[in-house]
């Protein structure tokens, strides 16, 4: 058999690569009223922008039951667990007391992506093709740590009314003065979300959102991840001048956040990951 990676429906991959890695997904929670809907299985509209919308991590149970269904079908070999940042969710934490539910720390290892959305998938991707590629436990653990701790991610978004009414963004940002004449454009520093520039115009966010990727990216081959909501030009005209500026990149994925994310973030949010040295 091999090891089997699991992580949480924030990781936005395409379900293609999903299939074809055997990677296992547990959703996170978006709560409208009194409904909670599962991403990524329930269907229904969200106004993102009302207040009564808010998200919640998977519980225990459900990443114990997710993780016991791997672990099972890894046929002992072990799972890696990939989770979005512990500074942003409490899911991370949720599957550690799964673990000690489960007195399984020695075979089912888990990573905080330092990251979300893309920013987790691409750990969950270096770790999966690990596996696949016949990797052992610590060898997969290990692939999935060194692309959480490599990766850059930067996001421009409309406004940071969702993001600190959530507790998402620093109260350190908290001078950003009037946000309409200012674009804020925010990265993520170990796990946590902080301001990184502000500029007047949307057009000159997106440049120093390309300026920053591209700086990231150095020299060498790297694996570049755009995604949006409810931005897909913008997310067309960044992803082709990323390509541009980063001729070298090799893997280039392109995504919608998923309702998690966009509750947070806001309409027209677009987000740019980069991993130097690819995902395996």
């Amino acid at each position: 058999m091999a090891v089997v990676v699991v992580t949480d429906s924030s990781a936005s991959l395409p379900a293609e690569l999903i299939g074809e890695l055997g990677i296992r997904v547990v959703p996170l929670h978006v709560l409208v009223g009194d409904r909670e809907i599962r991403e990524g299985i329930d269907e229904v509209a969200i106004d993102y922008a009302a207040e009564t919308v808010t998200t919640s991590a998977p519980s225990p149970g459900e990443l114990r039951d997710a993780y016991v269904e791997a672990l099972t079908r890894s046929g002992g070999d072990g799972v890696v667990a990939v989770h979005l940042s512990r500074q942003l969710s409490a899911t991370w934490e949720a599957g550690r007391q799964a673990v000690r539910d489960m007195d399984a720390t020695e075979s089912v290892l888990l990573v905080d992506s330092l990251g979300a959305g893309l920013a987790t998938g691409f750990p969950v991707l270096a770790a999966a093709r690990c596996a696949a590629a016949g990797g052992a436990l610590t060898e997969v653990y290990e692939a999935a740590v060194r692309a959480a701790s490599s990766s850059h991610t930067f996001f421009v978004v409309n406004r940071t009314e969702q993001l600190r009414r959530g507790g998402r963004l620093s109260t350190a940002a908290g001078f950003f003065g009037s946000e309409l004449v200012s674009k804020p454009v925010l990265q993520l520093v170990q796990g946590r979300l902080e301001l990184r520039d502000k500029v007047r115009t949307r057009s000159k966010a997106f440049a120093k959102l390309v300026a920053a990727a591209a700086e990231a990216a150095g020299a060498g081959t790297a694996a570049i991840g755009v995604q949006h909501l409810d931005a897909a030009e913008a997310a067309e005209s960044v992803t082709t001048q990323l390509r541009e500026r980063i001729p070298q990149a090799g893997e280039i994925l392109t995504a919608e956040f998923g309702p998690a994310l966009a509750v947070h973030l806001g309409f027209g949010a677009v987000g740019v990951l980069v991993l130097p040295g690819g995902c395996g």
